[in-house]
């Protein structure tokens, strides 16, 4: 059975042809000197076929490069559209989103105004009633020391003073309105 080793039927029959025709040749009942002629004039006209061959070939391969290199230019040139057409789509998600982040944005910051101001009122309240508290524990303090201890009647001064000082730093900082 034949076997394919890489070569192809059209070259096989080919070398066989030019076998046959050589052999043909040299066992044909002619004399030396008209073989001689024949085979030099079958070899140019072998060489002529061979040059238009080669001619050809030449001529296919240039318009293939040509053809390539078009098409190359007419593909690279529908990617650059394309790329341009992405980058003009991206940018425009880009600023839609800007839009509606912005609008979020507006629109929560007067919610959040709100929380922050009812929680300052809320920790306002609360110093507020912890000053009145402290007031009252020192003023109770006061009253049951004696009038003639000084440093009870000292320290009592300064939480006093200091917790009238956080009140007033608490109701500095409130919301503004």
């Amino acid at each position: 059975m034949y076997e394919r080793r890489g070569g192809s039927v059209f070259g096989a029959f080919l070398l066989g042809g030019l076998i046959g025709a050589v052999l043909g040749l040299l066992f044909a009942p002619r004399t030396g000197e008209a073989t001689r002629e024949m085979l030099t004039d079958r070899a140019n006209e072998y060489w002529g076929q061979a040059g238009e061959m080669y001619a050809t070939g030449v001529d296919r391969v240039g318009e293939v490069v040509d053809t390539g290199k078009t098409t190359a230019g007419e593909k690279s040139e529908q990617l650059r559209t394309k790329i341009d057409e992405a980058r003009a789509r991206l940018q425009e998600q880009v600023v839609k989103s800007a839009e509606v982040a912005k609008d979020k944005l507006s629109d929560a910051t007067p919610v959040v105004k709100d929380v922050v101001d009812k929680a300052a009122e809320g920790t306002k309240s609360g110093v507020d009633i912890a000053a009145g508290k402290a007031q009252e524990g020192l003023d109770f303090v006061a009253k049951k020391v004696a009038p003639g201890e000084k440093p009870l009647e000292d320290a009592a001064e300064a939480v006093k003073g200091a917790v009238a000082d956080a009140a007033a730093a608490v109701k500095d900082s409130g919301p503004e309105a």
